[in-house]
């Protein structure tokens, strides 16, 4: 898997993506800190409501954001970000007010909303070849799962030498890193192809995402992952210490094995990858994902709560890591960054309703009764994205054009077929291609 890193330009941007993780981990920590310094007993009521402005920034700024990035040059629409973020984390220690954490948790997330969607976009057009992008997805699954892991001990440390303020600096200091290594690679940015509207920019990820039946089939399984890693993040520390009476660390050694079996998976994913189509993996892990959930109903102890966590962090990561596949197949170049921002709104969008059901329902009907909810929810995303995503999803299709001039060069070499012009190529809606063509 490692090879990959040999492409220079990759090997840049994979560390700019790594170092602004580990920067924005510790941010992580210390705004924790930083609420309870500000709020005391009400730090839980400010957290919520920041991790409620970050999903609204998610879900709101990232298809307008992709707008502008395609008419911008990548490399200094992400630089430019990475400033942004690097300006808010140098202020977060200088606020004094709940109202004004919101307001900069509001800038650092939308930031974070451009930037994250085109730095994805940009990777495949970096690394062309399919083995080396499944490759980098995997590794980007990885950093993932790592930060979850090194930045809170990081964190614990530096907090022995340093006040928990100066953690922002460290923050600060991984954007910075970050841009640094950006500005010091050549990025491709297609152009696109005709001029568009603001709103039509705007919007043309999301339209691309719903006419395309994979991508339908894929928001299914965003709601599957999301049901259970909400169960996951939200209710793990209520299982293992109010639950079954054991320690924090017990806690964090659970949470390891829900991040433990996600590494794996991504590291078993390039290799099983080459041998079987995406579908049938990610179905195969959504469904780990709405068994596992049932079977949590019935977790009599820590003892099988560890491997049912590390088998959960194996379906979430078969489920999610390959999206990148799909979304690099589903659109023309220019387009990736509108189509990247659609994936990363709407897989926020399934977050934000299972958030609530895990938490709400956890405290009000009790975590059985979570666990069989959230496992209704995901197997009914199973079902509808085995009839969304049909079994036949070739690349190629075979379709007619009667719109098209019959001398627009797009239809070259196309063969007559009633009033319209057919041929057969690598399908993606596009400006020639509005809609996906039927069966038959």
């Amino acid at each position: 898997m490692l090879q990959v890193l040999s492409h220079r330009t990759y090997r840049h941007l994979f560390l700019a993506q790594v170092i602004a993780l580990v920067g924005t981990g510790l941010a992580t920590v210390a705004l924790g800190l930083l609420a309870y310094d500000i709020a005391g007993a009400d730090a839980g009521a400010v957290l919520g409501t920041a991790l409620a402005i970050k999903m609204v920034a998610y879900v709101g700024v990232a298809p307008v954001a992709a707008a502008f990035a395609e008419r911008l040059p990548r490399r200094t629409m992400l630089v430019c970000l990475d400033l942004v973020r690097a300006a808010v984390a140098v202020l977060l220690p200088f606020v004094t007010e709940v109202w004004q954490v919101y307001v900069l948790i509001f800038l650092l997330q939308s930031a974070s909303a451009g930037f994250t969607p085109t730095f994805q976009a940009t990777i495949p057009d970096v690394l062309p070849d399919e083995r080396d992008y499944t490759r980098a997805l995997s590794l980007s699954r990885l950093a993932y799962d790592l930060e979850s892991v090194a930045s809170p001990m990081l964190a614990a440390g530096l907090l022995t030498l340093i006040n928990f303020h100066s953690l922002f600096a460290g923050t600060a200091v991984g954007f910075l890193a970050s841009a640094a290594l950006v500005v010091s690679v050549v990025l491709p940015s297609p152009k696109a192809s005709e001029h568009r509207g603001i709103y039509d920019r705007t919007t043309r990820g999301l339209k691309i995402y719903l006419a395309t039946p994979r991508l339908r089939g894929l928001l299914a399984l965003n709601l599957a992952v999301a049901a259970a890693s909400a169960m996951v993040i939200v209710n793990t520390v209520v299982l293992v210490q109010a639950g079954f009476g054991l320690s924090q660390r017990a806690t964090a050694i659970a949470l390891a094995a829900f991040g433990g079996g996600s590494m794996i998976a991504a590291l078993l994913l390039p290799r099983l990858l080459d041998t079987i189509p995406d579908r049938r993996a990610m179905l195969a892990g959504a469904s780990v994902l709405a068994a596992g959930l049932f079977i949590g109903a019935f977790v009599p102890g820590y003892g099988l709560l560890l491997p049912l966590w590390f088998a959960l962090g194996l379906g979430y990561s078969l489920t999610q890591t390959p999206s990148g596949r799909l979304l690099r197949r589903s659109s023309q170049p220019e387009d990736r960054p509108s189509l990247f921002a659609a994936q990363f709104a709407l897989s926020h969008v399934c977050w934000l309703i299972t958030y609530p059901v895990a938490g709400w329902l956890g405290s009000k009907a009790g975590l059985p009764s979570t666990f069989a909810v959230l496992g209704l929810i995901a197997a009914a995303a199973v079902f509808v994205a085995i009839r969304l995503w049909p079994s036949n999803d070739p690349d190629e299709i075979e379709h007619i054009h009667e719109t098209l001039d019959a001398n627009h060069p797009h239809l070259a070499g196309a063969m007559g077929a009633g009033d319209g012009r057919r041929h057969s190529h690598a399908f993606v809606i596009d400006s020639h291609h509005s809609e996906w063509p039927r069966a038959g």
